[in-house]
């Protein structure tokens, strides 16, 4: 493992894929299954499980324990201390090992501290979950979420500033710091200039 970097407190199982670039920090556990994308930075006292893929230049905060059946595409920032489940209604006494639901975060995915991300979801595109949210169904691209349980209240850009549009109805808006263009539109946004 050429030009990454692993804290000596860590433990990396055999067969674990890392790529180029990635830093592991102090405490960390990656089980052997795991596929951890290039430019990765997986903070203090992380948990990363077998059936787990990471994309590329995603940022996992400390505290932080991404379980089996979660699968995180390219710059995803996971928050301090925030919360993925992977079995819907757990009991101690009942194995539910066969009953992992799967949960797809999209690229660019803010998710803040200490956030709850219910398995079985899909949460699109640039969508920014505020910290201490619990979400319990999908979320739209570009949406911002908050409360508990997470409910929608703006949009949000790719920069990470919010869009002044209202949820619904028809509007346009030019970010002064990329120049990208997002339309609104039947209750949904798109990025239409690059």
């Amino acid at each position: 493992m050429s030009n990454i970097t692993v804290h000596p407190t860590s433990i990396v199982d055999e067969g674990a894929h890392i790529g180029e670039g990635s830093r592991i920090w102090h405490w960390v556990h990656i089980s052997g299954g795991a596929n951890i994308g290039r430019d990765c930075s997986i903070g203090q006292n992380v948990f990363i499980g077998n059936r787990v893929v990471i994309g590329n230049n995603c940022k996992i905060q400390n505290n932080v324990s991404v379980y089996d059946n979660v699968t995180l595409e390219d710059e995803v920032f996971c928050g301090p201390s925030m919360v993925f489940t992977n079995v819907y209604n757990p009991r101690s006494a009942v194995s539910r090992k066969d009953e992992y639901r799967n949960t797809l975060v999209k690229r660019g995915v803010t998710l803040g501290a200490n956030c709850t991300i219910v398995c079985g979801i899909t949460i699109g595109e640039f969508a920014f979950v505020g910290a201490g949210a619990v979400v319990n169904k999908d979320i739209k691209p570009y949406a911002l979420v908050v409360g508990v349980p997470a409910k929608q209240v703006g949009w949000m850009s790719e920069y990470g500033e919010q869009i002044p549009l209202p949820l619904d109805g028809e509007g346009q808006y030019e970010c002064p710091h990329s120049e990208n263009i997002y339309k609104l539109s039947n209750h949904q946004i798109k990025r239409i200039t690059q």
